[in-house]
């Protein structure tokens, strides 16, 4: 796999770090995206095999995703695989009382900065030789029922879902392959708050558990992995005894 190359967005910590982890491990050359350097060359430094290059990043600007991407066709030549991971919230806050300001912060970085990076890519992507490659949306189940307090997170995660779809379609003629992994409580600093219980639909407290966050890593690198005449459309992806199922 010395000749894949894949961009991941929010490389810096917990899943975009697991997944980049994962992919150097089975010997790809990665460009890890995020705002902090010391948080990607942290990344870049546990590496156990590939190649990394560091690129900080603020998705949510056009001309700074547009530098990102010219760097790494500048350094690798090609673009195989994107995976589409990063991502911000506000704090819990019911609809009636969600400000401007907290819900633009979350589309800016969940879904524009994901339609910018996703672009750049499905550009690379069209115009190399060999033609086409992989791009993973990190959705969340909140792409499939809310928490409490969570109108924008939730919004922009439903959106992932359509805008997985358009690319998966739109890219077929030029073997462009879009997919999104739903991911549950996995163990990050996001969802460090688990521990010690989070709202529940009911109105109480409640702890969930969580998952070890390699586990993610290692599924998005098989998705990765896969020939382009195969693809996992959608995967969910938790601890299994998290109240998802019947959440509501």
């Amino acid at each position: 796999m010395a000749d894949k190359v894949a961009a991941i967005t929010g490389a810096g910590s917990g899943i975009g770090r697991a997944s980049a982890l994962a992919l150097m491990a089975s010997g790809w050359s990665v460009a890890l995206l995020g705002r902090r350097k010391d948080a990607l060359e942290e990344t870049a430094g546990m590496a156990t095999g590939g190649r990394s290059l560091i690129l900080p990043t603020d998705v949510s600007l056009p001309e700074a995703v547009d530098a990102a991407f010219k760097a790494i066709s500048d350094r690798f030549g090609r673009l195989d695989t994107l995976f589409n991971n990063a991502g911000g919230n506000v704090p819990t806050t019911n609809f009636g009382d969600m400000t401007w300001e907290g819900w633009k912060s979350v589309v800016d970085v969940n879904l524009n900065g994901m339609f910018l990076c996703a672009l750049a890519a499905f550009k690379a992507m069209r115009a190399q030789d060999p033609q086409g490659g992989r791009i993973i949306n990190n959705g969340s189940i909140s792409a499939h029922n809310p928490r409490p307090g969570s109108s924008a997170y939730t919004t922009t995660k439903h959106a992932v879902t359509g805008l997985t779809k358009s690319i998966a379609l739109d890219g077929r003629q030029f073997d462009i392959c879009s997919s999104q992994i739903d991911i549950g409580n996995a163990a990050t600093p996001m969802t460090a708050k688990s521990t010690n219980g989070q709202m529940q639909p009911y109105g109480g407290i409640a702890v969930e558990p969580r998952m070890d966050v390699a586990h993610v890593g290692a599924q998005v690198a098989f998705m990765a992995n896969l020939p382009l005449e195969s693809n996992i459309q959608f995967v969910t992806i938790m601890a299994t005894k998290m109240p998802w199922i019947g959440r509501g």
